[in-house]
């Protein structure tokens, strides 16, 4: 077993692959599909960088376009889905859909913004992303929108009920890490899923691309989960309550994972919300949660040497140094597991089940029985807590998983690399519980 092996399958995950331009460049390959298919070469042309151009002239851009539309179809739209650094370039991932086929495209930009490189993305056997029966495009519709704060400006999309006024609206937060506004992970895109799933049955959501992944240059030094997700929540919700169509009265926040855990922070802050969802709820501290992420997976790996079993007693000695409540003598900015000290203390003094027994509004509390990440543990501490109070509602679904698509067992990080959906069920049931008076 290596070492690598349970270190980078914490729930945290700090280490984002975006610049803070990032989006420019997805807009900016955008812009080059959208030119090409309105016959405007010269133009698109005009976006390569000098030596592309001269590799590729404008004759040649056209015929590659021609050649690409005999092969796939007539060009029907492009979006940029994945992007990353690498060395002086940018490189950017455009999933393009044609009549007959989608392909991706993998494309180079230099540090002006010009286009280095334009490549087919070769096939892989790799899962896509499986669209969901209950997404019904013809019931819904989607809105490009901004969370904005004083220094921030993050993309998202409003997705709103065709045919119906005054409908309610959910906030989706998202869990640790840098995470688009899909939530994906591998082929799987949970917020999507949510998104549409609740659309069709008549309720809106707003969900955005997480602070982490755009601004990641901001999160080398000190910060706490203040600057990573409760701001922008919080821009969320007052941003929907100025949008048309929607119930000011009907504003939601599902909060999954870590979304969760600080669901109750950003609902004591933001009165307008009306109530929670909170889905693979963490009860616990987070190291607690960690411990029992890796020894589930040192079990599953089956490794009963010494060597294995040093290595997995010294990454219990790492977690534990993330328990601290001050920083003492230790740097705010100082690292432990690749998280500042002000992280940590900030969170290991929050309560998260005290912070929701405080709150008098209405809550839905979901988990997964096989969740591994997030266990039924937790699930039952949340239930022992809030049970009895009249304003909580808790399910417990046998066969969801942590992406919350139903599963035939716990398994392991693996099962995030096939695709699966948002369970029908569970959008149904929220869906119930919102439209409960």
């Amino acid at each position: 077993m290596k070492k690598s092996i349970l270190l980078f399958l914490l729930l945290l995950v700090t280490t984002a692959s975006f610049s803070q331009g990032m989006l420019n460049l997805f807009g900016r390959a955008n812009d080059f599909f959208q030119l090409m298919d309105q016959q405007k070469f010269t133009e698109a042309h005009d976006l390569f960088d000098t030596n592309l151009q001269t590799k590729v002239p404008t004759a040649e851009l056209q015929k590659l376009w021609g050649e690409l539309n005999s092969r796939f179809g007539k060009f029907e739209s492009a979006a940029a889905v994945q992007g990353k650094t690498q060395g002086e370039f940018f490189t950017v991932i455009v999933d393009a859909k044609f009549a007959n086929d989608t392909q991706s495209f993998i494309m180079g930009f230099d540090k002006a913004q010009k286009i280095a490189g334009f490549f087919l993305k070769p096939r892989s056997t790799v899962a896509v992303y499986l669209n969901p029966a209950y997404a019904d495009t013809t019931l819904y519709s989607q809105k490009e929108i901004y969370i904005k704060t004083l220094a921030h400006n993050l993309v998202g999309l409003l997705t709103t009920p065709k045919k119906i006024v005054n409908y309610p609206v959910v906030i989706l937060v998202h869990g640790s890490g840098p995470s688009d506004m899909d939530e994906t992970v591998g082929p799987n895109k949970p917020f999507k899923d949510l998104a549409a799933g609740l659309a069709a049955k008549g309720i809106a959501s707003i969900r955005y691309v997480k602070r982490t992944m755009v601004y990641s240059g901001e999160f080398g030094g000190v910060f706490t989960v203040k600057e990573e997700t409760v701001d922008d929540a919080l821009a969320a919700v007052a941003l929907a309550g100025t949008l048309p169509g929607i119930d000011k009265k009907e504003i939601y926040l599902f909060g999954h994972s870590l979304g969760a855990m600080l669901a109750p922070k950003i609902a004591a802050l933001a009165p307008s919300i009306k109530g929670l969802i909170l889905a693979e709820a963490p009860a616990r501290k987070f190291t607690d949660i960690m411990v029992e992420q890796n020894k589930y997976m040192y079990d599953m790996a089956k490794d009963t040497t010494q060597a294995g079993k040093k290595q997995l007693a010294g990454i219990m000695t790492e977690l534990d140094r993330t328990r601290i409540t001050q920083a003492g003598t230790m740097k705010p900015d100082s690292s432990i597991l690749g998280l500042p000290v002000s992280y940590w203390v900030d969170l290991n003094n929050y309560n998260q089940v005290d912070a929701a027994r405080k709150l008098n509004k209405r809550m839905l509390i979901i988990q997964g029985a096989n969740d591994f990440q997030v266990p039924v543990t937790d699930y039952n501490l949340w239930n022992t807590a809030l049970g009895q109070k009249g304003n909580v509602t808790l399910k417990l679904y046998p066969d969801l998983n942590y992406l919350l698509s139903s599963q035939l067992e716990k398994g392991s990080y693996a099962q995030y690399q096939q695709a699966s959906s948002v369970s029908e069920t569970l959008i149904n049931d929220i869906v119930t519980w919102i439209k409960q008076k």
